[in-house]
């Protein structure tokens, strides 16, 4: 992997709203519901998108929920009931990977929810959700599979990497991805509404750490095309820690050093360094610290800004945020 140039000035990490720079029509909406790992139970991963034109969203991940719906009606993002929004806002949920915080604000929420919806993702990350939350001793079994009584509020779509689906209840389709995440399976989604897409990505590591796989390597091959046409209009992907978290420690993480190598070799793939110049990158997943004075989201902040020679726009969202990407 070539090393990054050091040659433009840094981009400072934005983080305003994207809708108070957009002139044009938003293609994609989406709501930060939780936007961070590690401890804070009440901010985990957890998004809603939906594309211009569309009454209902797609979850991504649901590692907090109602808490984040509760947030973002209290900042205007999302308008109506709590109740409403889950039950009627929300048409369908897509699970990156089956880690607790992706989805633990979605099996908290479910004896709640009004049922008969699809969860979208890969036939390993549905086979753990159905194994270990759902199956009447972690949780009662709302789904369509495992242990019975499946009650079958829920019906686990698995979707085979690289096929376009429908999206229930929105006019998106979708494909899936697989990522490496450590030990475990973690999968991109990669939506698309007329001809505009939006990449959001599980948790992952780089392919250097990643024990041979080349997982990020074949997606941005996937993605190049779309940058290259301007068709991607955002990507959004973790960096759970700063840079002086050791490779070792990471366990199937990214640091900004480490995206921002990736995001070079996306570059590479689109035609060079100028190729992801306005690009729209969406960091989350970024882990707290509960040591005294450390604040993690401002080194991330930095480092990426002090790293992006590529001319990246990237955008930090806080917890009940709006962004529309034009």
């Amino acid at each position: 992997m070539t090393s990054l140039r050091r040659a433009f000035a840094a981009l400072c990490l934005a983080t305003m709203p994207l809708a108070t720079q957009a002139a044009e029509p938003p293609r994609f909406e989406v709501v930060a519901l939780g936007v961070g790992g590690g401890v804070a139970s009440d901010n985990l991963s957890g998004y809603l998108i939906r594309a211009a034109g569309d009454d209902h969203y797609l979850a991504l991940d649901a590692g907090t929920l109602v808490t984040g719906i509760d947030k973002a009606r209290a900042t205007g993002a999302l308008k109506g009931t709590t109740g409403y929004i889950l039950h009627q806002g929300i048409a369908a949920y897509f699970i990156s990977h089956g880690h607790l915080d992706h989805v633990a604000g979605l099996v908290i929420a479910s004896p709640e929810d009004h049922g008969d919806k699809l969860v979208y993702g890969l036939p390993s990350t549905l086979d753990v959700i159905s194994r270990d939350y759902f199956n009447w001793e972690a949780w009662p079994n709302l789904a369509d599979r495992g242990k019975a009584p499946a009650l079958g509020w829920y019906h686990l779509t698995d979707e085979a990497p690289g096929a376009w689906f429908a999206v229930q209840g929105t006019s998106m389709s979708a494909q899936l991805w697989p990522l490496s995440h450590d030990a475990v399976v973690s999968s991109m989604i990669l939506l698309r509404a007329g001809g505009d897409y939006y990449a959001y990505f599980g948790d992952t590591g780089p392919d250097a750490l990643s024990h041979g796989k080349h997982d990020l390597a074949e997606v941005w091959q996937a993605l190049a095309p779309l940058v290259r046409s301007h068709a991607l209009k955002g990507i959004q992907i973790e960096v759970s820690f700063p840079n002086d978290v050791p490779d070792a420690k990471l366990f199937g993480h990214l640091t900004p050093t480490w995206l921002l190598r990736e995001l070079q070799v996306l570059a590479e793939a689109s035609g060079g360094k100028d190729a992801l110049r306005g690009l729209t990158v969406v960091v989350d997943h970024i882990k707290p610290s509960l040591d005294a004075g450390r604040d993690p989201r401002a080194l991330v902040r930095a480092q990426l800004a002090t790293g992006n020679t590529l001319g990246v726009r990237f955008v930090e969202p806080a917890q009940g945020e709006r962004l529309v990407f034009p």
